[in-house]
Order: structure tokens, then sequence, then C-alpha cells
């Protein structure tokens, strides 16, 4: 199913697909997709910065022999294999929105080990707005949390590159630019010693590829985000559709 412009329709009703969505690729990850040991939740996204990184620092790193036994016994789909998307960026160097959710996936309902956000308009309105979802996502992966960018909305004034130019550039300073006709982004980051962005610009109209959302430094999944985005879409009121789609 094409992607629709959800710019279309006020932020309170992209809030309501928003938290649809959410939930089912979190059903959908639960159902096998993760290995045994890991758990998709669907929580609230703090609404300030700051009690987003105490739960970083409350929370320890997942330990080598957790991830090793993750790599080893996954029990799911996940897989070590390199992801291919339409874009790779390498780093080695350090480095309405608050009533949207956000996909946490814990080590036995503990560790942190990656999340998925799905940005909503909130995250871009305000300057600050902005600054807080980029200094957020970068903390995620300075503490080696892996993170899943879904942006369905185009570059505004205030991330006039995209949101991941202005977080690659806390990682590492480097040109960007959104291809032509092609400004929503998905973008999936590796955290560890070494820092990877799986970048795939994203057409309105056009299917939603399977995205790479890694566990450990090596293992990853693939979100289902086209399938879960049908069915969600199909659980829709036929008023909001007909408000995206015309």
């Amino acid at each position: 199913m094409p992607m629709h412009d959800w710019s279309k329709v006020a932020a309170g009703l992209f809030h309501h697909f928003h938290q649809d969505w959410s939930i089912e690729i979190a059903r959908t990850l639960n159902r096998g997709v993760l290995p045994s040991g890991l758990a998709a939740l669907v929580e609230q996204r703090a609404g300030l910065k700051e009690p987003d990184v105490l739960a970083i620092k409350g929370y320890e790193t997942l330990k080598p022999s957790a991830a090793s036994d993750l790599e080893e016994n996954n029990g799911g789909v996940a897989t070590i294999e390199s992801p291919v998307t339409s874009i790779v960026r390498r780093s080695t160097n350090e480095v309405y929105a608050d009533r949207a959710n956000q996909i946490v996936i814990r080590h036995h309902l503990g560790t942190i080990v990656a999340i998925i956000e799905i940005v909503s308009p909130g995250n871009k309105d305000r300057t600050g707005a902005v600054r807080d979802f980029v200094e957020k996502t970068v903390d995620f992966i300075r503490a080696g949390i892996h993170v899943l960018i879904v942006d369905l909305f185009p570059p505004t004034a205030r991330d006039p590159a995209s949101l991941h130019k202005l977080i690659w550039d806390e990682i590492e300073d480097a040109p960007f630019e959104l291809p032509q006709g092609r400004q929503r982004l998905l973008v999936s980051y590796q955290a560890g010693a070494e820092k990877v962005a799986y970048i795939e610009p994203l057409g309105v109209g056009e299917e939603f590829p399977d995205m790479p959302l890694f566990l450990t430094s090596r293992l990853h999944i693939k979100v289902p985000l086209e399938s879960t985005y049908q069915t969600t879409w199909s659980s829709l009121p036929e008023q909001l559709r007909a408000a995206v789609t015309h």
C-alpha cells in the first residue's frame, strides 16, 4: 500500500493513526519476530529531555554475555547479515510529541535494547521540539541503544535537510540531501563503537521497505512497516482515510 500524505490532516488526527500503528508494530514484533527474552512495549514518550536521559541511566547496557546469547540462540527471525538500504553512513566518532508513544525493546522487561520512534508533527513544530528530539536520539545512540526513526513528514524550516542530518551532525559532520521527490525518511541507527545509519528516503505513494532494527551490535531484525501500515490503515475511520487520500 502506498504511503499517504499525512501532512494533509491535523496533528490530532495523525496522533490517532500514530497510536494504532505503534501498537500494531509492537504486536507484530512480539509474535515471533523478536528473539526469546526480548519484548516490544508501547510506552509514552517523556515530554522533556531529562526524564528519558534518566531512564537510560537507570538501565545497564546489554551485557556482552546476554548479547552473545541473543546472537547464538535468537529463536526469532533475527540475522547478523548486514542490512541493505539506499544510503549507509558510518562513523567511529563519539557522539503534540508529549503524548506520542514510542516502541521500546526491552531485555527481560528491563534493559533497553532498542527504540522505534514514529515522528509526530509535534516533534517538528517548534525549534525546541526539534532540539529535544535530536538530543534524545543522540543520547540513546551514545548509550548503546539502537534507534529506528520513521518520519512521514517533509522537512520544515527547523529541519531543512531532515532530522537525520541534525542527528548525524552530532556524531559526524557530513553532507546529506534528500533526493528530489522523496522527502520522507526511514533511518535505522546501529549503536556501538562504530555507529552506522541505514537510510531509506521515501516518497508519498511508495510502499514501505522493511527496515532493520538492531538488537546487538551485530544482530538485527526486519521491522515489517508495510504490512503493519496496511493493517492499521484498514481499521481507520473512513472519513480519516478520505482526508489523507484527497
